[in-house]
């Protein structure tokens, strides 16, 4: 047998016990102790088989790194120790390799770390999958939909900072690949109640903190808030600051996180001025007013608060206003209106509110499923984790309790039934014989809530539908009839006598025997908490408003579907709601992550003993241990059970050439361990006995050390001789090395000396020859030298003689210039005095003018029109004329170059000046045309065989042929197509094969849109009704996108005589069949340099990002 890879184990280094299915004794101290011992070494996960139990340790611990994340991957469960990261691991494998659809159910009580205990799942199963463009959008919908739900479904309690106050069900659907491919929300029982009300200590829903406290001053003014918490009766003020919590910074978190799942901006819009109303309707007072015939009638006090209100809802003021002073009874044919008092009004007012807020939220669930469901119609693979709400036992404990208590039995019901059918199944599949398990079935306390006759749910119902007076009192007494006689139910005026002396139980509460622990619940609130009743007025004024998102979430309130059929309880509807959930986890392979909550003070490294205690009770983690350990406590597969104890065998170590189970089997037998203490299944071995596995680690550990202590010892022999030798080999090579420097050294010496003998030698021969040489020299240069000086001596004679003589002429020439100028001067004295002023300046304006024109001759700039040169002026008093001259030689040379212009020239300028005035300072394309001629046909379409067959079907003169990227509908990605422009019609053809496919005629070319930024995309809308329109309008790339915009306006101004209308917006809207898309286009940097590209990020918008 191939030697195999040694493997880690969750048994070494292991603090406390990793598997509570290994505890000795095992008892609820121990449990508690062992918890205790591995938290307060930051060891947070323990398991109890593949359960895994999770401490909250309220700090952020080092173990949720990339390279833990890598650590995991692909490990086998018991191989590292229990971490979070095992669990997901092994069920994300189970669903990829093993194709079982999968589920993880996370259970505890608020503030145990349910929720991020989901996320972790989620990011590690992110983390693991495959990659890619579209993958990794997928990813990132799936989890920034939880910032969003969180946002408006999670508060701050007296138990957590975090608090969801929904049950969370979320199917992650994969392909056969394992990549998701998109996801399905399901939400539970949202806490209404907080929005109009919340304990002491506690917030309301995160979202109305985040927006007054992250939002522009701007957008709070849209949605007419202050920014003050005081101002609205529906947020407590002894908590709306939380420590370490950054509401603004949430809320720009949320922003972000909505639009990456896909939220349009009026979508995100509406979103806030819902709930901006909602905070706004706490602030709504009545006061009473007597009426004529003695009722009482309640009146809005300022109905400032009323009209902001119904301006961010587009509902009309009377409307409203009177939906909260009236209520209208149908029945049949009869309609009977009646007052509210105050009372009834603030019931009414904080019923909107709890409906509002309530719907709202269903439909954000709904609209982000929208974005995250799978586009494809394959056969998918899913994985569901359930973040749903604890077990809990309050002070004051009533229906909302009640209903969550029910949901956690129906989980542990499940729970039992599908651990021990793993069991079960695990037994069968080994061949070991399976022995019947002794447990709790809690399924007569879901038969205690859920029976459909005498069920109390069924007995609630019952009596909100009842004709009469109803109240919780009446409720009260039919369940002490119906089920006084039920073990698990108790009441103090229950007709079983044994419970008629238990004072500790008030009068107007009952007490349920949960398989956590009893719970005492109070009747007060259940009837109308199961009604919770809208009255029709109000549903059908919110059906009224112009607000699109309100009229949506109040169907009901069309007066064309008027049902007189009374709405589905609570009660019903979450039973219902719970039984859908039930039967969906029966269809998957679960796993469970029990959370914890070590204390009351989120503190981190305080570990509350009864606390835990209490939590473990109610969460049956002694039961499941229990159970689990009915059979065998520990089971492991053959191979790394022989790689890990084949040491302590002889026979086995160090390698066994054998079958694994043939191995373990004389291991086992060598070691003389009682047969009645394991079992060998088809690929397990099984130990009863956590004691006999100890028993193996002791063995194993003491024989580590002795192995340790002999690989020590062959180990230090090895190093001695291996030095020995190494000292040996370098003697050897010293000594050769220092004999061939000493060699070396000699010889080295013995040539530098001959060198220098050499040189000696060179030196007196070659000084003897220079001075031979300097003599001969010397006596050579003595006769130039004197043949120079006699040379010298003649030539300044003659040179001295020629000046001489050149003297005397010039100075008769002087003379004979000076005489001359007297005689002139003698002459012209006679007429010169009497004009001398006139002429002089007549002589000196001449000559200034000359001057100028010469330079400015000299100075002409070019012929250029658009050169802007021109010479300065070199005198004040030409200004004038300077300015003329610079204006006429301007003409002059525009008209030169006009005069060189063809026809073929003239209609192109006339195109780059339509293009200036249609794209100028509007679109950032612009600029980079100018420089290009505007060419029109750039595929010579003619000259081209390719394309005779498209010549042939094109009759009409083509304006413009270019290749353009026509857009996708379906998924934003590019196609060539020739784009051709005639007088009368627009085609499109294959760039291929040169068949048309598409024919426009011009008339039906309705809209041109584009961006106003750096990018070649634009839309071609068709007139609605046409045939051309049928598939939709066209969405276009092209390079040259000034150009055929230009050319399409002109020609369709000149065949159809109206001007085409060109739209310029970063956002605008494309007709793809019946379905409108939003095409919008953002700054990003690319991948693929300064190329623009587009993405179908949804259903409804497709994004361009813009370098």
């Amino acid at each position: 047998m191939a030697k195999m890879e040694v493997k880690t184990s969750l048994l070494d280094n292991m603090i406390g016990v990793g598997d509570m299915v290994l505890l000795e004794p095992l008892n609820e101290d121990s449990f508690i102790n062992n918890l205790k011992k591995r938290f307060d070494h930051n060891e947070v996960y323990t398991y109890i088989g593949s359960v895994v139990i999770s401490i909250n340790p309220y700090r952020s611990l080092p173990i949720y790194s990339p390279e833990k994340v890598e650590e995991y991957r692909n490990r086998n469960f018991y191989e590292l120790s229990p971490h979070i990261f095992a669990l997901s691991d092994e069920a994300y494998r189970s669903l990829r390799d093993q194709d079982k659809d999968q589920c993880i159910l996370i259970t505890g009580e608020s503030g145990a770390g349910k929720t991020e205990a989901s996320k972790l799942v989620m990011s590690y199963v992110a983390a693991v999958c495959g990659k890619g463009a579209e993958v990794n959008q997928v990813k990132e919908q799936l989890l920034q939909s939880n910032p969003v739900l969180e946002a408006f479904g999670n508060a701050k309690t007296v138990r957590n900072d975090n608090s969801s106050r929904f049950g969370k069900y979320m199917d992650i659907e994969f392909d056969f690949k394992g990549d998701p491919l998109g996801g399905v929300i399901s939400n539970y029982l949202l806490e209404k109640s907080r929005v109009v009300k919340q304990p002491r200590g506690e917030r309301n829903f995160h979202i109305f903190y985040q927006i007054l406290s992250g939002a522009s001053e701007d957008f709070l003014c849209k949605l007419k808030l202050e920014r003050d918490f005081s101002r609205y009766n529906y947020l407590g003020l002894d908590s709306a600051r939380v420590n370490g919590v950054d509401d603004a910074a949430n809320f720009r978190t949320v922003r972000n996180a909505m639009q990456i799942v896909g939220f349009m901006d009026h979508e995100t819009q509406s979103i806030f001025e819902v709930v901006a109303a909602v905070l706004k309707l706490g602030n709504i007072e009545f006061k009473p007013e007597s009426r004529v015939n003695g009722l009482d009638e309640s009146k809005i006090k300022d109905k400032n608060e009323l009209k902001e209100i119904c301006e961010l809802t587009g509902i009309d003021q009377s409307v409203l206003e009177r939906a909260f002073s009236f209520r209208t009874v149908e029945a049949k044919q009869e309609k009977v209106s009646t007052t509210l008092n105050v009372a009834q009004a603030y019931y009414a007012r904080d019923a909107l509110a709890k409906n509002l807020y309530s719907r709202l939220f269903s439909w954000l669930v709904t609209r982000i499923n929208e974005s995250i469901k799978a586009q494809t119609k394959v056969r998918k693979k899913v994985m569901g984790v359930l973040d749903i709400y604890g077990f809990e036992i309050f002070e004051d404990n009533s229906f909302e309790q009640f209903i969550i208590n029910y949901c956690n039995e129906k989980l542990q019901q499940i729970f039992i039934e599908l651990t021990l059918k793993e069991e079960q199944e695990e037994y069968i599949r080994e061949g070991i014989e399976w022995t019947h398990i002794e447990y709790f079935n809690n399924a007569i306390i879901c038969d205690l809530i859920e029976n459909n006759q005498t069920g109390i749910l069924a007995m609630l119902d019952e009596e909100c539908l009842r004709p009469g007076t109803v109240t919780d009192e009446t409720f009260l007494e039919k369940l002490n009839q119906v089920c006084a006689t039920h073990q698990h139910f108790e009441s103090r005026m229950s007709k079983c006598s044994r419970f008629l002396n238990d004072t500790s139980l008030p009068h107007s509460c009952f007490r349920i025997q949960h398989y956590a622990g009893k719970v005492m619940y109070q009747v007060e609130g259940f009837v109308d908490k199961n009604n919770d009743l809208l009255y029709r007025d109000l549903s059908q004024a919110m059906w009224k408003a112009s607000h699109s998102l309100i009229k949506a979430l109040f169907p009901e309130g069309n007066p064309a579907k008027i049902n007189l059929k009374r709405p589905p309880t609570a009660g019903s509807q979450f039973k219902a709601s719970v039984a859908t959930l039930m039967k969906n986890l029966q269809t998957k392979n679960p796993n469970y992550i029990r959370c914890i909550k070590p204390n009351d003070k989120k503190a981190a490294h305080v570990f509350n003993d009864a606390l835990v205690c209490h939590q473990i009770r109610y969460l049956g983690l002694l039961e499941n241990v229990r159970v689990r350990r009915a059979g065998y406590a520990f089971r492991q597969a053959y191979e790394p059970c022989l790689e890990r104890y084949k040491m302590l065998c002889k026979q086995t170590w160090p390698h066994w050439r054998g079958p694994a189970r043939a191995g373990v089997e004389v291991l086992f037998n060598e070691l003389e361990i009682p047969e009645e203490e394991f079992s060998f299944g088809r690929s397990k071995i099984f130990i009863r006995n956590p004691r006999t596995l100890f028993k193996l680690e002791d063995l194993r550990k003491q024989r580590l050390e002795d192995l340790a202590t002999l690989i020590q010892k062959i180990y230090r022999g090895w190093k001695c001789r291996t030095r020995f030798l190494l000292m040996k080999k370098s003697q050897i090579v010293i000594a050769s090395w220092y004999r061939r420097y000493a060699q070396q050294k000699k010889y080295q010496k013995i040539k530098s000396s001959a060198i220098i003998v050499q040189s000696y030698i060179r030196g007196w021969k070659a000084r003897k020859l220079l001075r031979e040489l300097k003599h001969q020299k010397r006596c050579n240069e003595a006769a130039t030298t004197i043949a120079a000086y006699w040379h010298g001596t003649q030539a300044r004679r003659e040179l001295k003689r020629l000046k001489e003589e050149a003297r005397r002429k010039h100075a008769v020439a002087v003379i004979w210039a000076y005489w001359l100028g007297l005689k002139v001067r003698r002459e012209y004295r006679k007429f010169f005095r009497a004009n001398a002023g006139r002429k002089i300046y007549e002589f000196i304006l001449q000559r200034i003018m000359q001057k100028y024109f010469l330079e400015m001759k000299n100075k002409m700039p070019s012929l250029s029109p658009i050169d802007k040169n021109w010479p300065a002026r070199p005198y004040f008093f030409l200004d004038s004329t300077h300015k003329e001259l610079k204006r006429i030689f301007h003409l002059w040379r525009c008209k030169k170059y006009r005069d060189q212009f063809t026809d073929q020239q003239k209609l192109i300028y006339e195109e780059k000046l339509e293009a200036s005035e249609l794209f100028k300072d509007k679109k950032a394309l612009y600029p980079a045309s100018v420089g290009q001629p505007f060419q029109g046909a750039y595929l010579e379409i003619s000259k081209n065989p390719k394309y005779k067959k498209l010549k042939d079907a094109v009759d009409e003169k083509i304006i413009i042929a270019e290749v353009v990227n026509k857009i996708n509908r379906a998924n934003g990605k590019a196609a060539s197509r020739i784009f051709l422009l005639t007088k009368n019609n627009v085609l499109l053809a294959d760039q291929k094969s040169g068949n048309i496919k598409s024919e426009v005629p011009l008339g039906d070319v309705t809209k041109v849109s584009m961006s106003s930024q750096n990018d070649g995309f634009f839309a071609v809308h068709l007139k609605e009704g046409s045939g051309a329109a049928s598939k939709g309008d066209f969405l276009f790339s092209s390079d040259h996108l000034i150009e055929m915009a230009t050319k399409l306006y002109r020609t369709t101004l000149s065949q159809t005589k109206q001007k085409l209308n060109i739209e310029i917006s970063d956002e605008f809207l494309v007709q793809f069949r019946q379905d409108k898309v939003c095409v919008k286009f953002i700054q990003g940097s690319q991948k693929n340099g300064n190329i623009p590209t587009c993405k179908r990020k949804n259903n409804r918008l497709l994004e361009v990002a813009v370098p």
